[in-house]
């Protein structure tokens, strides 16, 4: 029997400007935290109508890519829903929660990175131990803070999984703003980077179990730092 052919539909133009918009944002042509131009602006480059564009930035809104504020235009809130979805959910999550989500998703990037790195992902990292131990010599610790998220987010890049890598990313402001705002004293801050340092040599070694346990005591040290108010010393050393 002929099948019956499906009727043709056409993308409404509110929805065209959906994904034209979203686009723009993902691409980074409003960045995260800009305000986007106002309406009038808007209606003459795109040439729409008032009531196409407010239906695309209420879409946009509903998907948390953009945040309007009372009597200051509209904001970028974030790149992607995914972005915006997971975030939200992590920020609400208990920190013993975030702790174990981030103890998997380390653990596993590390252990790919030791057997997929490249020696240009090596060195990376190797400047970004540079970098923390130049932060905690000057005793920064926003700067010390920024170096590690950068750090830990190099670890899973090399780990060469796209779709850990963009999870990652995303999750990546949730998890360093919950888990940052205590101080470090001398002693555990110099676990903290001696533990860095033998996850690098792990993985520059291809050392993929070594890489796994030297992430889980890195954990494990935030997570004791959380706890009691002061950092635990790793028990593995």
């Amino acid at each position: 029997m002929k099948r019956i052919s499906a009727p043709r539909r056409t993308a409404s133009l509110s929805a065209q400007l959906v994904d034209s918009l979203r686009s723009h944002i993902e691409s980074g042509g409003w960045p995260v935290g800009t305000r986007i131009p106002p309406e009038q602006a808007l209606i003459e480059e795109l040439g729409v109508g008032r009531s196409t564009l407010r239906e695309a930035i209420g879409a946009l809104v509903h998907l948390g890519l953009l945040e309007p504020r009372a009597g200051d235009g509209t904001y970028v809130r974030s790149s992607s829903e995914l972005q915006s979805v997971m975030v939200r959910r992590a920020s609400s999550a208990r920190r013993d929660n975030v702790l174990e989500l981030r103890t998997v998703l380390e653990e596993y990037a590390s252990q790919a990175a030791a057997m997929r790195r490249d020696e240009s992902q090596l060195q990376q990292l190797r400047e970004l131990l540079a970098d923390a131990d130049a932060a905690c010599a000057d005793e920064d610790t926003s700067a010390a803070a920024n170096v590690d998220a950068l750090f830990h987010r190099a670890v899973v890049r090399a780990s060469g999984n796209d779709l850990l890598i963009e999870v990652y990313d995303h999750l990546g402001t949730a998890l360093t703003s919950s888990l940052g705002g205590l101080p470090w004293d001398a002693v555990h801050a110099e676990e903290h980077a001696r533990l860095h340092r033998r996850l690098v040599d792990a993985i520059e070694a291809r050392d993929a179990g070594g890489a796994r346990a030297a992430a889980a005591a890195i954990v494990q040290l935030t997570r004791g730092h959380h706890e009691n108010g002061t950092p635990r010393a790793a028990e593995d050393r």
